[in-house]
């Protein structure tokens, strides 16, 4: 068995330039915007998607971090045109449309788990079929409904909308899927009318083990840099020993190579493809982990880079929990906290909030990391990067809290 010994920082910039953040951005791309949107997502296997809008949800910060002159409307014609779809992966995604087949085996999982709850709402989700399929894609707020029943996120009371929830469970087992967003408001539409056939009947006639198999694959893929306690291991239902087995096997076939990195007792993996491009990375690494003046990237909190905190603690020596859900007074950074990458170092994090009716972006928290010294030449490129990143999205003016003033830059 070959084992590759490395250091940390070479692993991280291997990930990093994976992940499209590593300067300078790579050439040759497609000339229009659609196409390097696609191939961004296609390069990433997936993006993942979340309705939370400090800024803009994070399936658009991920892609605008990587692409600076994306906007916005591209996804949605991406998934009208049925080039992507929505489904889970890393949690809910964005995925390329060619992996649809691939994902059957998770639907009819999905399928059987949540059977007793489609025949509750057995009419409900019957009358939402017969709607979309008379009248074409529907937001949810096309349906009406005086009945409330317990939907995904309700606790004690049943406060959810029965012909929502039937919406989300036809979701869950590829009855329908979304192909439009707008705004917050996911149109809906029959899966059989809105992907391509090809694609439906490869989706019938693939057999469960190779589809699982070709998703695990998918999954080494997008985490590039990876080990077998991640419990979303191959996106899928997969024990801690299976798991192991599914390393030792890739291992013993020439597929993965272990890597060995001073220091750290955990051993990760990569696939073995990818050995020549990370010594060629380990050949090249600069001396300084980040210069004052490289280029900053405002990374969100389901950013693919973020995904495995583990990965992050090792390879980075940088903690990071969303705490979107921990009480305010328990919040060290803030809500919405984005870490801030640096060459190949994670130098702080923000938390910023657009205020899109004034265009203006408000950064409540600008913390930098202990270790890394505060000099004049690095706040003035961090605050041309956050004018860069509210322009971006739609603001005109930025405001940061600094010791408990309120500064404009």
């Amino acid at each position: 068995m070959q084992t590759i010994k490395t250091t940390k920082r070479a692993l991280r910039r291997f990930l990093l330039d994976a992940q499209h953040l590593l300067p300078p951005l790579k050439a040759g791309e497609p000339a229009s915007l659609p196409q390097r949107v696609l191939k961004l997502i296609q390069d990433l296997e997936c993006v993942q998607i979340d309705p939370v809008s400090a800024v803009r949800p994070n399936q658009q910060l991920v892609l605008a971090a990587r692409l600076p002159d994306f906007k916005p409307d591209v996804l949605n014609q991406l998934l009208k045109e049925n080039l992507i779809f929505e489904y889970y992966a890393n949690a809910a995604s964005i995925i390329p449309m060619q992996d649809y087949p691939l994902f059957q085996p998770v639907r009819e999982r999905l399928k059987k788990h949540l059977l007793p709850e489609l025949k509750k709402l057995e009419d409900v989700a019957g009358g939402v079929l017969r709607r979309l399929e008379d009248e074409g894609p529907l937001p949810a707020k096309a349906f009406r409904s005086d009945q409330r029943v317990h939907g995904y996120w309700d606790n004690q009371n049943a406060t959810t909308k029965a012909t929502s929830h039937a919406l989300n469970l036809l979701m869950d087992i590829g009855e329908i899927r979304v192909v439009y967003r707008d705004g917050q408001h996911r149109l809906f539409d029959l899966t059989v009318r809105s992907v391509p056939r090809p694609l439906l009947e490869e989706a019938k006639r693939i057999d469960p083990a190779s589809a699982r198999e070709a998703l695990l694959e998918k999954y080494l893929r997008a985490y590039r840099v990876f080990e077998p306690g991640d419990p979303r291991f191959g996106w899928q239902k997969i024990s801690a020993k299976e798991r192991r087995e599914a390393i030792d096997q890739r291992v013993k076939a020439g597929k993965i190579l272990p890597v060995c990195i001073a220091g750290l007792k955990t051993e990760y993996y990569i696939l073995a493809e990818d050995k020549e491009r990370l010594l060629d990375i380990e050949a090249a690494v600069p001396a300084a982990d980040f210069e004052e003046d490289d280029p900053i990237f405002f990374l969100p909190p389901l950013d693919n880079l973020l995904w495995s905190r583990k990965r992050l603690a090792d390879l980075f020596d940088f903690h990071y929990r969303w705490k979107i859900y921990t009480p305010p007074a328990k919040r060290q950074y803030g809500y919405y906290a984005m870490p801030i990458l640096a060459g190949d170092r994670l130098i702080g994090r923000i938390d910023p909030r657009l205020d899109k009716k004034n265009r203006r972006l408000h950064v409540q928290l600008l913390q930098i990391e202990p270790g890394v010294e505060r000099t004049d030449v690095l706040m003035a490129n961090i605050h041309r990067a956050l004018r860069a990143f509210a322009e971006r999205h739609g603001a005109t003016a930025v405001t940061v809290t600094s010791e408990g003033r309120l500064i404009e830059i």
